[in-house]
């Protein structure tokens, strides 16, 4: 998934979109818009919201599946917007992190998605450069 979303994002992307630009205010829109369209496809399979109230926050996506075999999925996006910041791997921890500590999942479980079937992932953006990461990049 790293490599394909690395690859649309080099050929996709302007410098322009991803904040780069000094008169760009938001590229956390930019990005989150380009996931979303990448995942419309999945609507056979999944009830796709974006920045519901969940627990103690609002997620970036959620993904609910329509049928059982298939998981749950929980999406946190977060971009380096200056060159100081954290590098991207912590960054991924940190959006995973505060999946769990805003328990996103809960809007899930209330649903009767046991714990064990939602799957939570990080996503970091920097310019055309994009790191996702899931529960196993805490370890």
């Amino acid at each position: 998934m790293n490599q394909y979303m690395n690859e649309v994002a080099l050929a996709t992307f302007s410098y322009f979109d991803t904040g780069k630009n000094p008169s760009k205010e938001e590229p956390e829109r930019f990005y989150h818009e380009f996931v979303l369209g990448l995942m419309v496809d999945l609507n056979d399979r999944y009830v796709l919201t974006s920045n519901q109230e969940s627990g103690f926050g609002r997620y970036d996506v959620m993904l609910e599946p329509r049928h059982p075999e298939d998981d749950a999925m929980i999406l946190e996006f977060k971009v380096q917007n200056k060159e100081e910041e954290k590098d991207l791997q912590d960054m991924v921890k940190a959006a995973l992190k505060q999946i769990d500590s805003k328990k996103y999942e809960a809007s899930l479980i209330e649903k009767g998605i046991f714990k064990e079937r939602i799957r939570k992932y990080g996503f970091v953006f920097r310019g055309k450069e994009v790191l996702i990461g899931n529960e196993s990049f805490l370890d």
